[in-house]
Parts: structure tokens; sequence; C-alpha cells
């Protein structure tokens, strides 16, 4: 079960703060590097909802947030409809999708579920390359961010942009914290532990997952809508299988089921990367002993082994908490 504990909601503010201060007092560069973080933190807390809460560990989840950019681009783009219509209906383009993709693969686990889940990636990513309307390897451009000139706020300022970015972050952390506070998440959290007995006490399995998996389309489709208007282009690169595993990564890096980790590991890993490769072009190999490490202390995670640190510390008559299980990453 989720719990929003203090730790948790002192890292949170501390890297919302971070961003928000790194893009206000940092160049052109910084900005773009915090649009970054805020793309990839959010689709990483999609994954972590169903992967680190639900157990199902999916490679499709790029192939979602590229689904949202294109529904997104063909709506304002193609058919000329304002930005704000068009955006509402590439998340419900996600929600279907992925929504689609659960109901499909509900009844599957495992390695299974991983290899199902990134068929349909595929599938998607072929549709978009292959699609010579849709501009096929060459991508879309053309495309206008929110007009909220009648607020007085320009969104083509790359500041404001940023700030924008970090906002979003927070609203789908407390989206995402809300759903899993609520009788849906502990029933999902439940078909985690133990499904079986979920279905022996009435609860339709299937179903509570596929709409886990909707749940967690909302939240990438988010992140599509976001990152088309980040660079005003989109490409069927959007949708590939290691824009997945990047995100996947970044949830094991920062603590799966911990919905704070994702954050922290996408920090560090565009953090590493784009200051790393100022002085070497084998940044991979430190963010690869960076995982590693993460692993070998227990499997938490970043953030999750400092939080298994400092409550086995100050609770030291709390039983130990597990260290991650094969579950929760197959």
């Amino acid at each position: 079960m989720f719990y929003q504990t203090r730790l948790r909601t002192i890292t949170l503010i501390l890297a919302l703060g971070f961003l928000a201060v790194y893009a206000s007092f940092g160049s052109y560069f910084a900005r773009e590097i915090v649009i970054e973080i805020t793309i990839l933190a959010i689709l990483a807390i999609s994954l972590d909802f169903c992967a680190g809460f639900g157990g199902m560990v999916s490679l499709c989840h790029g192939a979602i947030m590229g689904i949202s950019a294109y529904a997104f681009t063909i709506m304002s783009v193609k058919l000329g409809l304002p930005s704000v219509p068009s955006a509402m209906i590439g998340l419900m383009a996600a929600v279907v999708f992925s929504g689609l993709v659960g109901w499909v693969t509900a009844r599957t686990s495992g390695i299974f579920f991983i290899m199902a889940t990134l068929a349909f990636g595929q599938m998607a990513y072929t549709f978009f390359f292959k699609s010579r309307w849709l501009g096929g390897d060459d991508g879309m451009g053309g495309i206008d961010r929110f007009n909220l000139s009648w607020l007085g706020v320009d969104m083509n300022d790359a500041l404001v942009f940023a700030l924008f970015g970090v906002a979003v972050l927070l609203l789908v952390y407390v989206i995402a914290a809300i759903l899993l506070r609520s009788g849906f998440g502990r029933i999902l959290s439940g078909i985690h532990s133990n499904e079986n007995r979920m279905q022996a006490v009435g609860i339709n399995t299937a179903n509570h997952k596929a709409m886990a998996m909707a749940a967690s389309g909302l939240m990438a489709g988010i992140a599509g809508i976001l990152a088309a208007q980040h660079t005003l282009y989109i490409s069927p690169e959007l949708l590939i299988w290691t824009v997945s595993g990047e995100v996947l990564l970044v949830v094991i890096l920062g603590g799966i089921g911990t919905l704070i980790g994702p954050v922290v590991g996408a920090i560090m890993l565009v953090m590493l990367k784009h200051e790393l490769s100022n002085y070497t072009d084998y940044w991979h190999m430190v963010v690869g002993m960076v995982l590693i490490f993460a692993v070998l202390a227990g499997g938490r995670g970043i953030f999750g082994q400092i939080e298994y640190w400092l409550i086995t510390r100050h609770s030291p008559k709390t039983p130990h908490l597990p260290p991650a299980k094969e579950k929760d990453l197959a």
C-alpha cells in the first residue's frame, strides 16, 4: 500500500524546488534540462503506478506517450483544432490504447506481460514509422503551445514553460498519490501482493489491471503532450521501445514502488548524462555503475534504500522491510 510519508513529502518539495530554482537562475540550456527531467519523471511516475504497485512492468509506455503526442498533433496541425481540445483528445487516445493493452494482457504476468506490452509498443511504432500522411520517419512539426496570453503568460518563454512543466509534474504526482490511496489503489496493491487471494474474495482482477493501465496511460499521455509542446516536433522515435527501457531504468534507479523514487531517478539520470557528457563520452558506464550499486544495495533504488536505512535506524523494533522481490520487476 502507498503511504505519503513525511520523508517522501520533503523529498518531493526539495526535488521540485531544485528544478524551479535551477530553471529560474540557470541559462536557457538549464531550462531545457528541467523540461527534459519533468517529461521523464512524469512518464516514470506513470510506469511506477502500474509496475511498482500493480506488478505490471510495461515496455510500451514510450508508445503510449507517443500516441498521445501524435493524436494531439493530428488534431492541432492536421485538423486545425485549438491546443486545449487537441490535448484532451490526445489524452483520450492514450487512455484508450493503454486500456486496450491492459485488457488484452491482464491475464498474463511476468515475462509474458513484458513481451506482450513490448509487442503492442512495437506495433504502434511501426504504424507511425510507415505512415506517410503522418510524416513517416521524418515526423511532424508546426506544433503550437497552449495560448495563455489571456492570463498574461507567454508559453513560448523558456522559463515559463519550464515552470509549467514543474507544475504539471506536481499535478501528476498528486493524481497518482490520490489514486493509490483510494480503494482502487488498495485493491491494486492487493493484486500485486496476492492475485489469487483477491480473486478468491470476488475481485475481478483483470478489470482492475486494465483500469490501472488506463490510469497509467493518462499520466503517460500528459508526458506526451508536454514532449510535443517542448520540441514543437514529434517523430516515431518517441514510441521506440528504448524509450520505455530508459523509463524503466529510471524507476529502478530511483526506487520502484515509492512514487517519489522515479522523480529522484529522473533528476539523477538527466543531470548525470548532461554533466558527465562534458567530460567523457562514456557517461553510460557511470550510470551503469550507479544502477548496479543501487541493485546490489538491496534492490530498492536510491530513494528506497535511503528510506529503508532511515526507517531501520529510527525504528529498531520495526520489522525489517524485505528487499525488492523479483516479481516487482517481472
